[in-house]
This record gives structure tokens, sequence and C-alpha cells, in this order.
């Protein structure tokens, strides 16, 4: 391969907000406040954090119901001590394996702040809140021929549920186990799956425990927030952010006209009755509307313990409950902040550092061997498996023809145009008639030549075959590999210790995204 990073900013998509948050701060220093690549910038969000003994202590021992005796925890126990977050909805198996790049990364930046004196811990928070359902209930894998392959759980009553109580069915863990069953690690992966969802584990129960197995060795905290001690701890702030609903909106209303002012666009969309709130009411999450009359404020604060933060209002909640100095987060949670920080700084009074995750695509050694035959770099696969197809059909053709084709093109171009000078001279109408013969002529050589690359592919149907198996693994459905695939089949095909090897990979120092040999 010719490059073993590149940078975020050239996938498709990419909002402008983040490309300047990664590449020129200084255009967006006053939606954020802390430069990630400033080490005084955690310093800063330490000493801003106000986090009373009893209120640690409290946290403590609420995620000691979660995770056990953790020796994190005898870390957090102590005054001064801040945390590093991160989070993701709790997606089927794991969900999409940048959950696991996300958790990585708040592993290796809490060890290098404790390194440097300042004593952090790694938490993890499950959105098992969120009600969109169609956004967890499934993953995709690969089987050992490289094609990708969807795994779905069904819930036919899970419309306005918070997804982290509801069962998931023991039928998609074995359509796991079948799709993993040629890859030489697959039954393991299968069965440590298999235990991490047994005893009718839920969406959040069984994404906990087959995180907590996959990062055990790490000292990852997990935090689910759908937990009566979680939410008692987390009912204070919500009760702020209703009593001050309205005013929250004015400010967020606010920052939308400054970041449109700025060339940028809002993330989440904030209209006139908007409350950042919902309640939680008979197993139903339920969106809270400014000046609704079924949800009068009175009533709300009444059950703050009941209430739930949109996603504005999430990551402030969080960062009330943990005394959270850094967050780790993905391109689009980066650009949520800039609306976000009028929220924190209306309800916390400061803001933690936002640290972009590690990103990466996982290259095995037979794709890093066609990719270098082929010339192929990672961003030739944006466009689809049809212009990678393309791509290798070029470099399919022999030199002789290509190099004949091209001088045919350039020859009868010149001629044409030297006889058009000619007939200009003579007559006008004439030259204008050849412009249009000259260009049907340089058309149908140029499809002379693509067709030339055609045949050479149909010649070659195993250059046909490496094109999809490149796309399925590095680029599938159109995805960039980390969004779309689980961890799972990448250990199942290169093994348990490749979560080791990944955690090595991690690099803080840059935003680059890597393309790791596995």
């Amino acid at each position: 391969m010719e490059a073993l990073s590149i940078s975020p900013t050239v996938f498709p998509g990419t909002s402008r907000l983040y490309a300047d948050y990664l590449d020129h701060f200084e255009r967006v220093r006053s939606f954020y406040g802390h430069d990630p690549r400033d080490a005084a910038s955690f310093r800063t969000a330490a000493e801003a954090i106000d986090c009373p003994g009893d209120r640690r202590a409290a946290l403590v021992e609420a995620l000691r119901e979660q995770n056990g005796d953790s020796p994190a925890l005898a870390s957090l126990a102590q005054p001064g001590a801040v945390v590093v977050a991160t989070g993701q909805q709790v997606g089927l198996f794991s969900g999409p394996a940048y959950s696991i790049y996300k958790a990585l990364t708040a592993v290796r930046l809490a060890r290098e702040l404790s390194s440097s004196g300042l004593e952090a811990v790694p938490v993890f928070w499950l959105a098992s809140e969120d009600h969109d359902f169609a956004e967890v209930n499934h993953c995709w894998v690969f089987d050992a021929a490289g094609q990708p392959v969807r795994i779905e759980a069904s819930a036919p009553e899970a419309l306005r549920r918070p997804v982290g109580g509801i069962p998931v069915a023991t039928h998609a863990v074995e359509q796991l186990r079948h799709a993993l069953s040629g890859h030489p690690w697959g039954g393991e992966v299968a069965a440590l799956v298999a235990e991490a969802y047994a005893d009718s584990a839920t969406f959040a129960s069984g994404f906990r425990r087959l995180l907590a197995r996959l990062l055990e060795a790490y000292g990852l905290l997990i935090l689910d927030p759908l937990q009566p001690a979680m939410r008692r701890l987390m009912a204070p702030m919500l009760e702020r952010a209703l009593r001050m609903a309205l005013e929250l909106n004015r400010r967020l209303r606010e920052r939308d006209v400054e970041l449109a002012a700025a060339g940028y666009h809002s993330q989440v969309r904030v209209e006139e009755n908007t409350s950042l709130l919902f309640l939680l009411e008979k197993g139903e999450r339920l969106a809270v509307r400014l000046g609704e009359e079924r949800f009068p404020p009175e009533r709300l604060a009444a059950h703050a313990e009941d209430l739930s933060p949109n996603a504005l209002l999430r990551p402030v909640v969080q960062d009330y409950v943990l005394p959270t100095v850094a967050g780790v987060f993905g391109p689009g949670e980066v650009a949520y902040l800039a609306q976000a920080q009028v929220l924190y700084r209306e309800l916390l009074g400061r803001t933690p550092v936002a640290v972009p995750r590690w990103g990466a695509t996982l290259v095995d050694s037979r794709s890093a061997r066609l990719m270098d035959r082929y010339g192929l770099t990672l961003p030739d696969f944006f466009r689809g498996e049809e212009a990678v197809r393309e791509r290798i059909a070029a470099r399919l053709v022999p030199a002789q023809v290509l190099h004949q084709l091209d001088d045919a093109g350039s020859q009868t171009g010149r001629l044409l145009e030297d006889l058009g000078t000619t007939l200009t001279g003579f007559d006008p109408t004439l030259a204008a008639a050849l412009e249009k013969s000259r260009r049907k002529i340089l058309c149908q050589l140029s499809k002379v030549s693509a067709k030339t690359a055609r045949e050479a592919l149909r010649r070659d149907q195993r250059a046909g075959a490496d094109a999809a198996y490149l796309t399925h693994l590095l680029w599938p459905h159109r995805h960039p590999q980390e969004r779309f695939y689980s961890i799972l089949p990448f250990l199942a095909r290169h093994g348990p210790d490749l979560i080791a090897r990944l955690y090595a990979e991690v690099r803080l120092d840059s935003p680059a995204h890597r393309l790791v040999l596995v």
C-alpha cells in the first residue's frame, strides 16, 4: 500500500465544521474553547471540575454495581481524579467497530494523562436510553469468503421504548455463529458472544458484558444510565435543564445563527418548542415539548429521575455525573458539541476537552497485496465497486495498447485542429462542421479505450473477484469499514489478540485515519 494514514477530512460527508476542528482550530475556537492538541487544555479543564465528595462516593458505588470491584474504582474514588469519557448506542453485538476504537482511544488518553500526573480513569457511557431501535437492532459481519452478512434481532413492540431494556432474541446469536463459522477463530468469538448475551440479555446488558470481556485488560468502566442509582445522580441536572428550558432553547437558537454566520450548519435541529428532554413513562420514551399541556413543568419536576436527555443535553448530563476532563467523540459528535457548548456554559459552567476518536481501516495481507498490485489507495474506493473495477481494468490493459490508444487520440486531435485552422480561413461553416465531427471521433476513440479496459477485465475474472473482495472489506456498501462492520468478524479472522494489536496502533498526536495491517 502507498499510504498507511490519510486525513479524515477526505472522507465523503465530512462536515466543514469537523474539518476545521481538526485542521484549523482557530476558526472554531469560540464554539469549543479547549484545543485538544494543546496539552495545557487538559490541566485547564481539570481545574474547572467541581465534584463534591458525596457525589463522587455515590458515583463510585453506582459504578461498582455495574462493574464489580474494578481497580479503576479505587483510582476514581480519590479526590481530584478525573474521567476520560466516551460512549455509544448499544448496538447489537457491540455495534460498529468504531465503538471499540472509541473505547481504546479513551483508555490510551486516560493512561497518558495519568502518566503526566493527572489521575484519569476511562468510562464508557452506554446510550441505553435512546429509542431508535432501527439504528441498533442489527450489525454487519463478513463470512469466510468476505461477503457482508447482516445479523438482525427482532422486537416487534420496540416503538418508543428505550432500546437498552429490549431483550435480544437468541436467533440473532445463532445467525452470528453461522456467519462466523468459516473463520479460524469463529467458534471462539461466537461462544464469547453467546455467553455475553445469555440469560435473556437486553441490548444494554449484552453490550456491557461483551464490551467488558473484549476490553477486560484495559481498566475501562462501563456506565448504564438506566440504572436506578445513576438516574438519581442525573436527576438534579435534568431538573435544572427543565427549569431553564426556555432560556436554553433561546441560547441554542442563537448558537445556530452564529454557526450559520460562520459558514457552518447545525447538526441537531432546534425549534421553538424543543425542550431537550424526554419522559420515561410506562416503558416508553416520550418527547417533551415546550408549552405542551400534557407535560406541565410541575409534574415533570416531581419525576426528575424519569427524565431523559436528548442528543445535545446528554453529554452535559454525563459530565455533570462524571468528573470529565475530556470526552472522546466521533466526527458527528464533535460537530454536535459546537451547539451543546451553550448548554455546558449555562448548566455546568465548564466544558471538557473534545478529543477526536482514533479511526482505522483494517487491511489483511491479501488486500494489501492486491492494493499494491493495482495501485489502489483507500480514497479509490469512495465511489464504489464499479469505480474500483474500472481502475483495475485500466491496470490490466497492456502498456503497448494504452500507448497506441493515447497516441491515436493525440495525433488525431492535432491533425483535426490543424485542419480546422485551415478551413476557418477557407469557409467558417466547414470549420464548424469539422469541430462537431472532431468531438464525435474523439468520443469514439474514448469508447474504444473503455471497451478495451472492460475486455481486459472480462478476460481476467480473478481481477473482478479482487475488486469485489477489496470493496466488501474496505468500503462495504459505500460506507467506511469502521462504521459498517462489527469488530467481531475481524476477531474471528485474525484472533482474539487483535484488540491488543489495535491498541498499540492508537495515536493521540494526530487525527489521521490509519490503515492498519492485521
